[in-house]
């Protein structure tokens, strides 16, 4: 009897597995109308591995409901929409077009017709291809703050650097100057209760995008805040690929030297990024902001902006799953897969293509266009490593050069650049994963001057690299290739 009911009992168990998993492919296809790709690849799961695909469905599969999630205020809407119209305006008056806009008003459309990225062309750019270079800038900058600090990164230690930036933190908190930090509870998971709660004594205002519960269990595994924005008293700001963590400046002998790319932003271009900051803080905390402090010049006052005399056009770009059916970073890299005629370049930590990426690159192979990318040369994802090997490989085999980044080292950096003329940098990798899932910001760039810097960091990153060819791909290991074939099997779940 005793046997009978246990036996009955597992037939109930295994047939409510396979009930909810059904279930679960039905609303991925029907409701939350994922790509084919992405519903293949939990197909592939939930009834190859039942009970674990519902467990890895639950932490990282799960949608986001995208209705309004990031709703604009009416303040916030007032200024996006005045920024439009004079971007409008701009693109409509052919007596206003400065080269950059000319050369590339199809592009410059797009993103503001997919994404309402405000096009400005009175801005400067320092490119920081060496971190220690970006986090003393960074000092430097949040030591002479006088006015406000806004600050958002996806991980955040309290480690040696981390703590150096918390204390300059507190003390301008402490003396007056207003300080907002934003973190993201799953990359940020190692910040302690301590660190914050000294923050927070000190008078910083903090905000958790997507809090854990009690820091061990998180829900919303997928769907995170992986932007990189520091705003300083509206005239200076950061974007780009680095954390806040001593890794960062080569400390961790796992990884060894960290290769990665940081932008140093003044002018109108501030305004934009200071908006995509302030949404994300009123989503994350609720707090209901003066906006009037942020983005209205007062008399005699220099909290705004600062006008620069350097003439480098800047559209802000970001996205995130709030906006259904829209990529807009991807769209970005699309556009600009397209324009080229002579080169791109393209470095990534994590290589994952869709279709039509993937598509797109082959055929500026075939089209005679220059198609080089950087990888890295060691996993810090196992699967996710494997995975961008067999993309790589994939495009080798149409004439993309591969290149895999240093020996001991890391590469970190989200970059394109084409052409000598548009490129973009970053926190979205060349990904699935960025582009569907998390919510990024890059600054897509409309300068020769810019862009020839950023093509010579490439070329000089090229020779501290390995270039992999079509011969040393087809001869790798059978291990490998099964690693490989598993891993893009899952890339899109990556």
């Amino acid at each position: 009897m005793l046997s009978f009911l246990q036996n009955s009992a597992y037939e109930i168990i295994a047939t409510s597995i396979y009930i909810i998993n059904f279930l679960i492919i039905l609303n991925l296809i029907f409701r939350e109308k994922r790509s084919i790709e992405t519903i293949v690849a939990w197909t592939a799961v939930l009834t190859t591995l039942p009970a674990v695909g519902i467990v890895m469905y639950i932490l990282v599969g799960r949608g986001v409901r995208k209705d309004n999630m990031f709703k604009i205020k009416e303040q916030e809407d007032k200024i996006i929409k005045k920024n439009i119209a004079e971007t409008k305006a701009r693109l409509k008056c052919s007596s206003m077009l400065d080269e950059n806009l000319r050369d590339n008003i199809d592009m410059i459309d797009a993103l503001t017709n997919s994404n309402n990225a405000h096009y400005t062309n009175n801005n400067s750019v320092d490119i920081f291809d060496k971190s220690r270079d970006f986090f003393d800038s960074l000092l430097y900058e949040l030591k002479n703050a006088k006015n406000y600090i806004n600050i958002q990164f996806y991980i955040f230690k309290d480690d040696v650097i981390g703590s150096e930036i918390i204390d300059i933190l507190c003390e301008k908190a402490k003396s007056g100057v207003e300080v907002r930090l934003i973190y993201d509870a799953v990359g940020s998971r190692l910040l302690s209760e301590k660190t914050l709660l000294k923050l927070k004594k000190s008078g910083v205002k903090t905000g958790a995008f997507f809090p854990s519960l009690m820091k061990i269990v998180n829900f919303n595994l997928n769907y995170r805040n992986h932007r990189k924005i520091v705003v300083i008293d509206g005239n200076i700001a950061y974007v780009g690929g680095n954390n806040i963590g001593d890794e960062y400046l080569g400390k961790d002998p796992k990884f060894g030297e960290w290769r990665d790319t940081h932008l140093k932003l003044t002018g109108d271009c501030i305004v934009d990024l200071n908006t995509r900051f302030i949404l994300d803080w009123r989503y994350t905390t609720q707090e209901n902001l003066d906006l009037s402090k942020y983005f209205t010049k007062s008399q005699g006052s220099n909290i705004y902006y600062n006008k620069s005399s350097n003439n480098v056009g800047i559209q802000i770009v970001s996205s995130g799953p709030d906006i259904t059916e829209l990529d807009e970073i991807k769209y970005g890299y699309i556009k600009m897969i397209q324009k080229a005629r002579k080169y791109i370049y393209i470095q990534t930590p994590y290589l994952i293509l869709d279709r039509t990426l993937i598509d797109s690159l082959k055929i500026a192979c075939l089209s005679g266009v220059d198609v080089r990318i950087m990888i890295p040369s060691k996993p810090d994802h196992p699967f996710v490593y494997w995975a961008s090997c067999s993309y790589a490989g994939e495009l080798l085999k149409f004439g993309a050069k591969i290149y895999t980044y240093g020996d001991n080292a890391f590469l970190h950096a989200k970059t394109i650049v084409i052409d000598d003329a548009v490129c973009s940098i970053g926190t979205a990798n060349m990904d699935i994963r960025s582009f569907e899932l998390n919510f990024e910001v890059n600054a897509f760039i409309y300068s020769k001057e810019v862009s020839i810097k950023q093509r010579n960091i490439f070329e000089k990153d090229i020779t501290n690299s390995k270039q992999m060819t079509i011969d040393m791909y087809n001869s790798r290991p059978k291990l490998i290739i099964i690693k490989e074939a598993v891993s893009r099997l899952l890339s899109p779940l990556l």
